[in-house]
């Protein structure tokens, strides 16, 4: 079973605002509103693509419970940890204003729901996955993903992580089965700019050095590179086609990896799913579908 963790979930309310101005009354075009952070995203991708995974998540107030109704909605199985205190979070998405995102902090999560989310990983069993994605929010030390693994460590499970800076780094002694920075943060992480194919494989190197199995690197437009974990290498560049929204286009590489892994064990076939999800996510209103995702696949081959 694949299990995902949002710490600080959201709802997204992806809005397109024709000629955007600032000190302005601006109307939407088209709006959206959907269930958001990073693992339930990795949690939705996988439900198109009929992989069966549970998403673990901390909710609060009205928000909250329409996080995880809309959740049951796509027939996602979820284990909301409900807090009493605060209110689940709404972030903005200017669609076509180059990107730009308003992203709230999020409620205050307290010990006891922490002892909480504990609890539960403990039940999880050998050969499951667990997915930890996104940055730790306030309040709650940057250990803890890897406070998480720590307890889990020699039970069996593969660690996916999807983090930047040192909550990546103190995970890597775990060995996490799969990393997946991108561009920008592997130059943060290493404090130097990354040019070429080669330096970017060579910084995939020192990440395995320091613990991570596969190393999976998107690179926007660019496409992605993988460094597997038997020390092959894989670059593809990315597919053609019009850009829609990139919210959760890596979430969804994430996703399309762990998809093509599991059906085949094979490095090759689950790096070209995973850049396909990727792709499929950016060229899509939503969260890509399978159908899209399996035909970009295909053009890869």
């Amino acid at each position: 079973m694949v299990y995902t963790v949002s710490l600080n979930p959201s709802l997204d309310y992806i809005v397109t605002v024709p000629e955007f101005k600032m000190g302005h009354t601006n109307r939407t075009e088209s709006e959206v509103l959907l269930p958001g952070g990073k693992g339930i995203n990795v949690s939705t991708v996988l439900q198109h693509l009929d992989v069966e995974n549970i998403a673990i998540y901390f909710a609060a107030g009205f928000v909250g419970e329409e996080i995880g109704r809309r959740l049951e909605d796509y027939g996602i199985e979820t284990e909301p940890i409900m807090m009493r205190e605060g209110c689940s979070r709404i972030n903005i998405k200017l669609r076509n204003s180059e990107g730009t995102e308003i992203n709230a902090g999020g409620p205050m999560i307290a010990e006891r729901y922490i002892t909480q989310l504990k609890e539960r990983l403990q039940q999880l069993k050998e050969g499951d996955i667990l997915v930890l994605a996104g940055s730790i929010p306030k309040g709650m030390p940057s250990s803890l993903y890897a406070d998480l693994m720590a307890e889990l460590a020699g039970k069996g499970i593969r660690f996916v992580v999807d983090a930047a800076g040192d909550v990546l780094r103190e995970t890597l002694q775990y060995r996490p089965f799969l990393i997946k920075p991108n561009r920008d943060e592997m130059e943060l992480f290493f404090c130097t700019a990354i040019e070429t194919e080669e330096e970017l494989f060579e910084k995939a190197e020192e990440l395995q050095k320091l613990g991570a199995q596969n190393v999976l690197v998107s690179l926007g437009g660019e496409g992605a590179a993988l460094l597997a974990a038997d020390g092959r290498r894989y670059r593809k560049q990315a597919p053609k086609g019009t850009v829609v929204n990139a919210v959760g286009a890596g979430d969804s590489m994430v996703a399309g990896f762990l998809s093509g892994y599991l059906e085949t064990e094979d490095y090759a076939q689950a790096f070209r799913r995973g850049l396909a999800a990727g792709s499929a996510s950016v060229f899509s209103e939503g969260l890509a579908e399978k159908e899209m995702i399996m035909r970009i696949c295909d053009s890869l081959e």
